[in-house]
């Protein structure tokens, strides 16, 4: 993806745009007749848009089994998907010699079961964001990736959009400065009634209510939970791991952090009357070791905007406003006791020249590293340590507590009611592997 670059001053950063491209590795392009056969496991929602993603490089795929714990979501792709195999038992697809790939998209707590085990199967995995339930998890899932040789890529697609890319190199060469601050947002307002309330029942006949809780304890059904509600439940997921991850993500590596040295969290449920078990409002705060903050707001009663962008970087030199089609640095001038001329040079990027979603290039990229076995965009390990984030912001909140976190070590310091949160006991007979 190209960049259109409208600036003064850009040559200063060190390159142009289609410099900066230019250093980037190739993709290897496969042959025709090297065609990869995938399989997709949990297809109701963000399933589906990987599914319709992937058609995008069909000249390169066989989608031929299909897997959810619903017929209903089976159903909708008999059509599209008439050659793919249908499963509900996601043990079934990867018992299955011939294919080569597999994409998880399933509830964020079946991930590290259903990754591994594809792993130990000789699979490459496409596994959604966030990769993990828990930190330990993570970890594990890494460890398993590097014993088998895997290629595992995590479905943070902002890591393939060619923009970012751009920017990143722009922040390495202290364009806007020193970075201090960093803020990102969740936001909609679900007030009044959120989710909703609902009251146990039995499951619909469709759907096995036993897989799909997995490892997770046994309970009751509600609708309100499955099939996408279960982003609301902090048993299931949350909002820290079902949006602020693409955004832990992308801030790090744009400013070449690896994890935070401290962590709060502050929130609760303000303002909404329903069933869920996650904050309504909170504020997650990050510091790193090199002298800078990284806020994430998820607010959730309240939904105009907060930023004209998903993110911003606020340096010494110049503030950055980024999205995935675009990007702004406006400079600094005069502050306070301070004078002089603009800090930085004004600018801004617009992407051009791609037609496929940031979802499409992220899997095709997967597909190319699946050829050449290069490391691929978000790799298990960098995806393991935008996750950590969510699962700190978490336990903080949990804990009602600031974090000292130990990186190397991977544990929090001096607090075990915090450290026991680090993973959980599996319902039997579900185990990590």
């Amino acid at each position: 993806m190209a960049s259109e670059v409208t600036r003064r001053g850009f040559v200063k950063a060190g390159a142009t745009a289609a410099g900066i491209a230019a250093t980037l590795a190739p993709s290897t392009v496969l042959g025709a007749n090297e065609k990869i056969r995938c399989a997709f496991i949990g297809v109701a929602n963000r399933g589906g848009q990987l599914i319709q993603a992937a058609l995008e490089s069909k000249e390169r795929i066989e989608i031929v089994a299909v897997c959810d714990v619903d017929d209903l979501a089976l159903a909708r792709w008999k059509e599209t998907l008439p050659e793919a195999k249908q499963y509900k038992d996601y043990r079934e697809v990867i018992a299955r010699a011939d294919v080569d790939a597999v994409f998880i998209a399933s509830p964020d707590h079946w991930h590290p079961i259903m990754c591994i085990e594809a792993c130990k199967a000789g699979k490459d995995v496409y596994v959604e964001k966030p990769l993990s339930a828990t930190i330990h998890e993570g970890r594990r899932m890494i460890e398993v990736a590097r014993e088998t040789g895997r290629i595992v890529q995590v479905g943070l697609h902002r890591r393939s959009a060619q923009i970012f890319h751009d920017l990143h190199d722009l922040v390495a060469a202290d364009y806007l400065g020193h970075v201090t601050v960093a803020h990102a947002y969740r936001i909609t307002n679900m007030w009044p009634s959120g989710i909703g309330k609902s009251q146990h029942e039995d499951p619909p006949a469709t759907l096995d209510w036993d897989m799909w809780l997995g490892p997770r304890p046994e309970r009751p059904y509600q609708d309100n939970i499955a099939p996408y509600k279960f982003r609301w439940w902090q048993l299931y997921s949350s909002q820290m791991g079902n949006w602020g991850v693409h955004y832990f993500d992308l801030i790090r590596w744009l400013v070449d952090e690896e994890a935070p040295v401290s962590v709060s969290c502050h929130g609760g449920r303000f303002a909404i009357d329903d069933d869920r078990t996650i904050p309504d409002t909170a504020i997650a705060v990050f510091e790193f070791a090199s002298g800078r903050i990284l806020e994430f707001g998820q607010y959730e009663a309240s939904g105009y905007r907060m930023l004209p962008s998903e993110i911003d970087l606020r340096g010494t030199k110049g503030i950055c406003y980024a999205s995935g089609n675009k990007f702004q640095i406006i400079p600094e001038t005069d502050g306070q006791f301070q004078k002089g001329a603009e800090r930085a040079e004004a600018m801004e990027v617009k992407a051009q020249g791609a037609n496929s979603s940031l979802t499409a290039q992220h899997i095709a990229n997967f597909l190319d590293c699946m050829a050449s076995r290069a490391t691929p965009n978000c790799d298990v390990e960098e995806g393991h340590k935008s996750t950590v984030f969510c699962h700190l912001a978490n336990i903080a909140l949990a804990t009602k507590s600031r974090l000292e976190w130990d990186a190397e070590k991977e544990e929090i310091t001096g607090n075990k009611e915090a450290n026991d949160l680090l993973h959980y006991k599996y319902r039997e007979p579900w185990t990590l592997g």
